[in-house]
């Protein structure tokens, strides 16, 4: 990432804390803790990059929010942990935020919150009346809705995270990811980006199923 992107990304992580008046010291130490972790050598997707992205597109829904501090810490931390052999980063990374978010002394209340809107991830579905995980879920999916080139380097970078399964087992499980999204009556929650990317999410998403098929036909073909 660009140092620039990196400071703007400093500038937003000082903006959050201030009201809560934490140490400078304790505010950096955390804030490139977080770096660090985001920029990992075998993190392709799961970046500071998709962490910016989620800040961003949460800001558009801000006036939507209850507690917006809430979402806006769990955007930073939700993938902090990040393996994509194991299927407790949701834990592990909520475990990391409370360790983080009690150094920096921010109230119980708050880091409940967070933790809660973390684990909300786990399963990527958010109660009809929790309209903050229903902000942080579909900005955690807006990639989605991204145009053909956006998201071509993303279904990229996600192969390269999974870069240690075979073509057909990655192919059959990605399309069953894939699948139970266009299985839902919405992929979108919020009125917001449901009107922004619904439509384009679903083109997307059935490229990248036809394409996925597409590739094991040709194996198979080729055999």
């Amino acid at each position: 990432m660009k140092i620039t992107a990196v400071e703007t990304l400093k500038s937003n992580w000082e903006t959050l804390l201030q009201p809560f008046l934490v140490e400078p010291y304790v505010k950096q130490k955390v804030f490139f803790d977080l770096v660090t972790a985001y920029s990992g050598a075998d993190r392709f997707y799961h970046t500071l990059e998709h962490i910016e992205k989620v800040i961003n597109t949460i800001e558009q829904m801000k006036s939507l929010s209850l507690n917006f501090p809430s979402v806006q810490l769990a955007a930073w931390f939700h993938d902090v942990i990040y393996d994509p052999k194991a299927k407790d980063n949701e834990d592990k990374s909520v475990e990391y935020a409370e360790s983080a978010l009690n150094l920096l002394k921010i109230p119980k209340p708050t880091i409940e919150n967070v933790k809660n809107l973390i684990l909300s991830t786990k399963t990527h579905q958010a109660s009809p009346t929790d309209i903050d995980s229903q902000i942080l879920l579909d900005a955690d999916l807006a990639i989605l809705g991204s145009d053909e080139q956006d998201y071509q380097t993303y279904a990229q970078s996600i192969r390269q995270e999974y870069a240690w399964m075979s073509d057909v087992d990655y192919r059959m499980g990605r399309k069953q990811v894939l699948q139970s999204f266009l299985q839902r009556s919405r992929i979108y929650v919020t009125d917001f980006l449901f009107a922004k990317l619904e439509e384009k999410a679903r083109q997307n998403l059935r490229w990248e199923v036809a394409a996925l098929s597409l590739t094991s036909r040709v194996s198979l073909d080729t055999r």
